[in-house]
């Protein structure tokens, strides 16, 4: 059975409307297909699901392991996983003799388009403009607009839902100090999320800067660096952190995108998670091996007729501020961290692979903040099932994907952790409902015992009812 195909602006209200369709909310629709009798809808304003097409390089591929589909490793026999995919393509014996277990990235892309436009409960082209909580009828309020395929408005509707979730993911971020240049169209300032949309303009600059040493800006560079000319490089690459680091990818340390962990971590002092979080960066801001080996193949390559390739490539330095000189160049203003001097760049075209922040929630939950409890410093606080803390008033209940790193941490964003999640999500809901819960889920995920309190990771409740009772 699957859940009952949704109508937007239905007057009976859904047990469950999701307000965003990437990756973490299409992974909960997924999983609610195969629940009998829930009935849920997923809106987005885009037209289609896309996966960052902007950084779907060719070549560059999932830094997860394909079993971290949508669906795997909460549900292995769904419909929906990566494999049934691979098997209605026909290409389930490709797949089997390459030996890939990370994918590439637009295989991802085009995997989780086939489960977007199957699944009968998403719903594109619907912008949710506001939320509210309708306590005569006890259930949530969604005013949306239906836009047409140019992103116009084409009718307003009103949806009622018992429950929500949210997964509007996050936005592109540009530093401040770069940000007038980024924001003026005839200015070569890019970020990597466009990467592709601009990649013909940006090579035809005579030098290029890259910012920003996570995945993004080694797969960007890396990119330029092919496309450039042996001795005509013309590439400086620039990043914040002491070094351009390997991501921390041995099995141990992948441990802290367990469950385990996450449950630990939500239940350190507020104080703690928000120290460690930063201390973390490489666990999810990190390079690949294989992308550094690449990188510093090619560049070796280009040594090999003697002499070094027009390529800098410097960890350590902030941009502290950036302008134009002319029409034809970028003037950064730079300072390096360890020796405290400062220099400016002069370069023609930059790309800011400087990641991406959560979307506030306030633009769509602002009839709600009365009703929502912050911690100490002002975020909203969320609980241990994923659920934003309200008033008791609220009688239903508001869950949040990848927007709780601050309580949950760095696993909040990461693709492995989605199905799992979703599990939980749904089984407070059918919790709720039923009495029941619909997905089983391990006691137990890492072998690595996070604190001193005693317990042993078998030991921690995970199931809804054992949360509840805690």
């Amino acid at each position: 059975m699957h859940t009952a195909a949704a109508q937007p602006g239905a007057e009976e209200p859904y047990d469950l409307l999701g307000i965003g369709v990437g990756p973490f909310n299409l992974s909960l629709a997924a999983l609610a297909d195969g629940i009998p009798g829930l009935t849920a809808a997923f809106y987005d304003q885009e037209p289609a699901f896309h996966w960052h097409p902007g950084l779907l390089i060719d070549g560059a591929a999932l830094q997860v392991p394909f079993l971290a589909d949508l669906v795997t490793l909460a549900d292995p026999a769904s419909r929906w996983s990566f494999l049934n995919w691979l098997k209605t393509r026909e290409r389930l014996y490709p797949f089997y003799f390459a030996e890939r277990f990370h994918v590439h990235r637009a295989e991802y892309d085009a995997y989780c388009r086939w489960v977007a436009d199957s699944l009968p409960s998403t719903h594109f082209g619907q912008q949710v403009d506001s939320v509210r909580w309708n306590p005569a009828r006890d259930r949530f309020e969604i005013d949306h607009t239906r836009l047409d395929a140019r992103g116009e408005a084409e009718a307003l509707g009103r949806t009622y839902a018992r429950h929500l979730v949210l997964g509007i993911g996050s936005a592109p971020y540009v530093p401040d100090p770069i940000r007038p240049l980024a924001e003026t169209p005839t200015v070569p300032v890019v970020h990597s999320a466009h990467y592709l949309d601009q990649r013909d303009r940006l090579l035809a600059a005579d030098h290029i800067t890259v910012i920003g040493s996570g995945q993004s800006g080694a797969e960007v560079f890396l990119d330029l660096l092919r496309a450039r000319p042996v001795g005509r490089e013309r590439l400086t690459w620039l990043a914040r952190t002491p070094a351009f680091a390997p991501m921390e990818y041995s099995k141990l340390g992948l441990e802290h995108f367990t469950p385990d962990y996450t449950r630990y971590f939500h239940g350190l002092p507020e104080a703690v998670r928000d120290r460690l979080v930063p201390q973390q960066w490489q666990l999810h801001k990190g390079i690949d091996t294989a992308t550094i080996t690449a990188i510093h193949d090619e560049l070796y390559r280009r040594s090999l007729g003697g002499g070094w390739p027009d390529a800098v490539l410097t960890p350590g330095v902030t941009v502290r501020t950036a302008g134009r000189i002319g029409t034809q160049s970028i003037e950064l203003h730079l300072e390096h961290a360890d020796q405290g001097t400062r220099t400016r760049l002069i370069t023609s075209a930059v790309v800011l692979a400087t990641g991406y922040r959560d979307r506030p929630l306030d633009r769509l939950l602002g009839p709600l903040d009365p009703y929502i409890k912050h911690d100490g410093s002002g975020r909203p606080k969320i609980d241990a099932r994923h659920r934003l803390e309200l008033d008791r008033c609220v009688t239903g209940r508001v869950y949040v994907q990848n927007a709780e790193r601050h309580s949950h941490g760095v696993g909040a964003p990461d693709l492995g952790l989605a199905a799992w999640r979703s599990a939980v999500v749904l089984n407070d809901l059918t919790g709720l409902l039923t009495g029941e819960e619909h997905y089983p889920l391990p006691a137990r995920t890492a072998f690595t015992t996070f604190g001193l309190d005693g317990a042993a990771a078998s030991d921690v409740p995970t199931r809804t009812a054992a949360l509840r009772r805690g």
